[in-house]
């Protein structure tokens, strides 16, 4: 049974063009995700899901296995979900038994070793076949406004928004870099979140999502100034 790690990489990024190979801090972004997935040490196997040419010799250039995706998966519609289950089926139709997938977002360059290591360990805790990292919400998630059309603004949960925070509980927030689940369960409720999740807490440094140019100039300043890469 092997523990794989999915490192999702499609060629079509629209508000952030090419996203997944900009060169960031002298390095391709999709670089340091596979770096730190290397270095974490818990994987038997690190497989780049793409279908972009350039993609695919940065990955095989930096050490992964690239896995061309398939056409119909590579469309603007398509989920990640998808590709994890159509990548999970297939290894297994050739004989490898997938027991552990991580999910790691080539955007987020600032998550390391040691995040990928503690989200894993998670999965070895009693009853818990999805783990996630998060991080705290920078806004008091509970008084969050839905835009009208019309310029006006609603309570997204009005039977919330005047509550106070203290009495709500502590909340954090998936930061979109690092998803791990057991195979079986992850196949059984095709998504990443399931009965029993586990968080593994981030700070808010180091789970920057890179998705537009503003998330690419914050990222670049914060690992300047805090020296995280």
């Amino acid at each position: 049974m092997t523990k794989l790690a999915l490192i999702p990489a499609r060629g079509g990024s629209k508000r952030l063009p090419r996203k997944n190979v900009l060169p960031f801090l002298g390095k391709p972004i999709l670089a340091y995700t596979i770096e730190a997935a290397r270095l974490s040490g818990v994987f038997d196997a690190i497989v780049v899901s793409t279908e972009d040419a350039e993609i695919a010799e940065v990955a095989q250039q930096w050490g992964a296995t690239v896995d061309p995706r398939p056409p119909a998966l590579a469309q603007d519609s398509s989920t990640i979900v998808e590709v994890c289950v159509e990548l999970l089926h297939r290894r297994a139709a050739s004989g490898v038994q997938d027991s552990q997938l991580c999910c790691l977002y080539a955007t987020a360059p600032l998550r390391g070793a040691d995040d990928i290591r503690a989200v894993m360990a998670l999965l070895e805790t009693p009853d818990c076949a999805f783990a996630i990292a998060a991080t705290h919400y920078t806004h008091y998630p509970h008084q969050a406004l839905k835009w009208q059309v019309d310029g006006r603004v609603e309570p997204m949960w009005p039977e919330l928004a005047t509550q106070r925070a203290d009495r709500l509980g502590p909340m954090v927030a998936g930061n979109g870099s690092t998803y791990a689940v057991d195979v079986d369960a992850f196949l059984a409720q095709r998504a990443f979140y399931g009965p029993g999740m586990r968080a593994h807490l981030m700070p808010f440094e180091r789970s920057v999502d890179i998705d537009t140019a503003e998330d690419f100039a914050l990222a670049e300043c914060l690992a300047r100034g805090l020296h995280l890469v």
